[in-house]
C-alpha cells in the first residue's frame, strides 16, 4: 500500500475540488495513484449528478462573447443564485461561451465539444460533484454579421448576465445603431426578425384564434376578415422585431430607424435566464415524511 500523504491528498483536492475525506478515500482505493483517484472521483461525481438531475435548476448565468464578426451566447442553469455566484461556476460559463464561438446553435454538439481535456458535458458533471447542485447547459446561440454587438443586462461579472442579447448587423453605422437595437430587444423580447421569418404553423395558429374571436362578434364575413388581418398586424408588431415600435422613439418602427441609418439587422438572439423553466413547489412536510419512512 502506497503512503497517502497530506501533500498528495491536498494535490488531489486542488485538482478535483472534492472534500478532504473523499480525496483520501479515493487515494486509498487507488493505492495512491493520483490519475486513477481523479477518475474514481469523477465516477463518483457522475453518481452524485444522477441523484441531483431531478432537481430544478432555473438560476445561473447567461454568457456572452464576441470575436470579430461572430458572437456566441449560452445559458447555464444551476439551482440557486448563491451557487451562480461561485467563482468555479462563473469561470465555467465563460469557458463554455468561448468554446461556443467555434460552433453553431446546436447545444448537443456544444456538450460534446472538447474543453479542458474532456468534453463540455463532462465538465458539467464534474462541477455538479464539486458544487453540489444540479446544473445544465440549456441552450446556445451563435450570431454572425459584418458587425456583432452584445448587450448584457444585470451584469454578474465579465461577460456574464441574466439577460443577454446579440445583434448581427451590416452597414457603416452598424455598431452604434445595433447597440440601440440590442437594448430594444432586451426590453421587448421579439420572437422573429421579420414577418417573413414567422413560420407558417405559428401564423396559422394565431390566425385561427383571431378568426374564432371575430366570428363570435356575429359580424359579416367581410368584416371578420378585416378584423383578423388587423389582429395579425398587431401580432406582428408585438412579436416581430422590425415591426415593433422602437422603444427610444415609439412613433417609429424598428425597420424605419434602421432604414434611416442605412443599417440592416441580419440576425439576433436574446436569452433571459430561466425563462420557460417552472420552479417546482416543494412539499417539505411530504419530503420529511418520506425521509422518515425511508
Amino acid at each position: 500500500m502506497a503512503e497517502i500523504t497530506a501533500k498528495l491528498v491536498g494535490e488531489l483536492r486542488e485538482k478535483t475540488g472534492a472534500g478532504m475525506m473523499e480525496c483520501k478515500k479515493a487515494l486509498v482505493e487507488t493505492n495512491g495513484d493520483l490519475e486513477a483517484a481523479i477518475d474514481f472521483l469523477r465516477k463518483k461525481g457522475m453518481s452524485v449528478a444522477e441523484k441531483k438531475a431531478g432537481r430544478v435548476a432555473n438560476q445561473g448565468a447567461v454568457g456572452v462573447k464576441v470575436s470579430g464578426n461572430k458572437g456566441a451566447m449560452v445559458e447555464v442553469n444551476i439551482e440557486t443564485d448563491f451557487a451562480a455566484k461561485n467563482a468555479d461556476f462563473q469561470k465555467f460559463v465563460q469557458d463554455v461561451t468561448s468554446v461556443a464561438l467555434n460552433g453553431s446553435n446546436d447545444v448537443e454538439a456544444l456538450k460534446a465539444a472538447p474543453m479542458n481535456g474532456s468534453t463540455v458535458q463532462e465538465n458539467v458533471i464534474a462541477l455538479i460533484a464539486k458544487i453540489g447542485e444540479n446544473m445544465s447547459l440549456r441552450r446556445v446561440a451563435v450570431v454572425e454579421g459584418e458587425t456583432v454587438v452584445p448587450y448584457l443586462h444585470t451584469t454578474l461579472g465579465d461577460d456574464l448576465c441574466k439577460i443577454g442579447v446579440l445583434v448581427g448587423a451590416n452597414g457603416a453605422n452598424a455598431a452604434e445603431v445595433a447597440k440601440q437595437v440590442a437594448m430594444h430587444i432586451a426590453a421587448t423580447a421579439p420572437k422573429f426578425l421579420s414577418v417573413a421569418d414567422v413560420d407558417a404553423e405559428t401564423a396559422a395558429h394565431e390566425r385561427g384564434i383571431y378568426a374564432e374571436q371575430a366570428k363570435a362578434s356575429g359580424k359579416p364575413e367581410a368584416i371578420i376578415e378585416k378584423m383578423v388581418e388587423g389582429r395579425m398586424q398587431k401580432f406582428y408588431q408585438e412579436a416581430v422585431l422590425l415591426e415593433q415600435p422602437f422603444v427610444m422613439d415609439p412613433d417609429k418602427k424598428v425597420k424605419d430607424v434602421l432604414a434611416a441609418a442605412g443599417v440592416t439587422v441580419t440576425a439576433f438572439a436574446r436569452f433571459a435566464l430561466g425563462e420557460g423553466i417552472e420552479k417546482k413547489q416543494e412539499d417539505f412536510a411530504a419530503e420529511v415524511a418520506a425521509q422518515m419512512n425511508g
